[in-house]
């Protein structure tokens, strides 16, 4: 993430100005597993806000130390690692998730294609994003960008797209302000 040292500024207050993650939002992607979803791999998950929202066991991966920090602070497990170059096996996790985070990643093809490659055959990567052509979506991007984030939003359509490339079978499941994206693993047979 190239705004890391924001969130590393921030991970104390982070969890104030955020609401809580939805499960049930979260769970709508799940459903779309063609296997039980029991691992999952929060990636881009800063301070925990999805996990801790999960009836699943969910390591909350980041880059930044902070928010990591405030994830162990609630007791989940971390990982610190880059969202385009994970630490992890392949074939190793049942779901990824990656909510309210895509548009911080300087190359969100590179992790959705390590989103892919960590998934088991089956499993599910779930994409919640912004919608940048919104009215919402278009107040976020400038806001974003007057704290000098670096942030780049892409539309549920080229985000689907890019999920499909890197070998998922993508479909965009809501569409406005904030979108969900899903792409399954394709399965061993």
């Amino acid at each position: 993430m190239h705004d890391v040292p924001y969130f590393d500024r921030f991970a104390g207050v982070y969890d104030l100005a955020m609401p809580s993650a939805d499960r049930a939002d979260i769970e709508a992607g799940f459903a779309h597993a063609e296997r039980p979803v029991e691992l999952v791999l929060d990636v881009g998950g800063g301070s925990g806000r999805v996990a801790r929202a999960l009836d699943q066991h969910a390591v909350v991966a980041d880059a930044s130390r902070g928010m990591l920090a405030e994830a162990r602070d609630h007791g989940l497990p971390t990982l610190q690692t880059d969202a385009g170059r994970l630490a992890v096996r392949d074939s190793s996790v049942d779901a990824v998730t990656i909510v309210d985070a895509l548009h911080h990643f300087p190359d969100w093809d590179a992790a959705v294609a390590e989103a892919s490659r960590v998934l088991r055959p089956g499993g599910v990567l779930v994409v919640r994003d912004f919608h940048p052509a919104t009215v919402r979506g278009r107040l976020l991007v400038a806001v974003e960008h007057l704290v000098s984030f670096e942030s780049s939003f892409d539309t549920p359509d080229e985000l689907a797209a890019g999920v499909a490339a890197a070998g998922l079978d993508a479909r965009v499941l809501e569409r406005g302000f904030t979108y969900t994206v899903v792409g399954v693993e394709p399965g061993d047979g």
